[in-house]
């Protein structure tokens, strides 16, 4: 069925129709095009969420942080794993996938807890809600395994084969908190190869600049031959180290041709709880992975858990702060939450060309900057040429 998409607007001001059959854009619509008005919405590309934890999301009520940060969170998840059910895992991630198709995110990839503490129950869950929104969102499921070594690594390693054989799609882990960080990074680039599935990694994730786990990532995946393949996520040591030596990593990081994904929120409620004078922003060096190449994607992490208390499943959220708190402009923040998300993933780019992905988002908002900065919820949201969410909004302001 070809479907012909009317009264939108770029955001350069022109009115735009837009015609897709199976899945992708064409470039007319045919006769028997089913009509949708567009309501002169802005029309912009698809939503992505590069860095979700599906499995905890929503468990803040239930599982308080008493720390509020990162440490705490571990040990509340991992007692709050004996608890958990699979169904429960299955209720919270697929209302949290719902929320954030309605927020206009048709691409997301989650990490789920692969490790000793929830065995494999956090894969298989999201497994499951992977195929049961497919007709909504494509998801991309992590199997974030740690640990990997010390006394107990040979039990995560078990875990973390079967959670491949049970069908994650993408090889996680945290190889900076590990016992031994380089046979980590090893042993996931070693599946890897033998998977041909790509990596996603927690490095780095704190306020010590004396961690370097970029450096030993970048030559490890040009010495198994997996450059293009392998995305680091939350890099926060790196924002606190000297500018050459900033730049001299971000180099490594783009020979290597390894993403990065900056995740502000969870990283500024979770870091620098210590710092007393000028805390630090906690995130990666923005300027000098930029300048040197690397693809820099924006995430939210994790959404009303124990990890992080607050937060909408909204891009538009993770983008208002990489505005505010890592200095890019609005058109760049949203580079950051669309396509540069979909180059991560090695997804094709949504563009509007004939051929590309029918997947975009019309919001009630005149310009990029202005749907950054009021996040309106008025949205219809576009997934393989159907509409898969769309939500009004009536105000009423009484007299004065």
């Amino acid at each position: 069925m070809t479907t012909r998409f009317v009264n939108g607007t770029f955001p350069d001001g022109s009115a735009v129709d837009l015609h897709a059959r199976g899945g992708a854009f064409t470039s007319d619509a045919g006769d028997t095009a089913t009509e949708i008005d567009l309501g002169g919405r802005l029309v912009l590309p698809a939503l992505g969420e590069p860095h979700a934890h599906l499995d905890k999301s929503m468990l803040a009520d239930r599982f308080p942080n008493p720390t509020g940060d990162l440490l705490g969170a571990i040990e509340v998840m991992r007692m709050g794993w004996t608890t958990i059910g699979e169904d429960d895992v299955i209720d919270r991630a697929t209302r949290t996938v719902e929320r954030l198709v309605a927020s206009g995110t048709t691409l997301i990839r989650s990490h789920a807890d692969t490790n000793i503490y929830a065995g494999l129950k956090a894969v298989r869950s999201l497994l499951a809600v992977r195929d049961a929104v497919e007709p909504l969102c494509d998801l991309e499921v992590v199997a974030m395994a740690y640990p990997l070594t010390g006394p107990d690594g040979p039990e995560g390693r078990r875990i973390l084969d079967r959670a491949i054989e049970l069908g994650a799609d993408v090889i996680g882990g945290a190889p900076h908190l590990e016992d031994d960080p380089g046979s980590a990074i090893d042993h996931l680039l070693n599946l890897a190869v033998e998977t041909r599935l790509h990596v996603d990694l927690h490095v780095d994730e704190v306020l010590d600049p004396a961690y370097n786990t970029l450096s030993d990532l970048s030559e490890a995946v040009i010495r198994h031959g997996l450059e293009g393949t392998v995305n680091a996520s939350h890099c926060v040591s790196h924002g606190l180290k000297p500018e050459e030596e900033q730049r001299e990593i971000a180099a490594a990081l783009a020979h290597a041709d390894i993403s990065v994904v900056a995740l502000p929120r969870t990283n500024l409620y979770l870091q620098a709880r210590d710092r007393f004078q000028a805390p630090p922003r906690a995130t990666l060096g923005m300027e000098t992975m930029t300048a040197a190449g690397v693809t820099v994607g924006g995430g939210a992490d994790n959404c009303q858990d124990p990890f992080c208390s607050i937060g909408r499943c909204d891009p538009l959220e993770t983008a208002s702060l990489l505005v505010a708190v890592c200095h890019r402009t609005p058109d760049e923040a949203f580079e950051m939450v669309t396509n540069e998300i979909r180059t991560i993933a090695s997804r094709p780019l949504l563009d509007f060309r004939p051929g590309s992905p029918a997947d975009f988002v019309a919001i009630d908002a005149s310009s990029i900057r202005a749907a950054i900065a009021d996040q309106p919820a008025g949205r219809t949201v576009v997934h393989r040429g159907r509409v898969v969410a769309s939500t009004t909004v009536d105000t009423w302001i009484g007299s004065r």
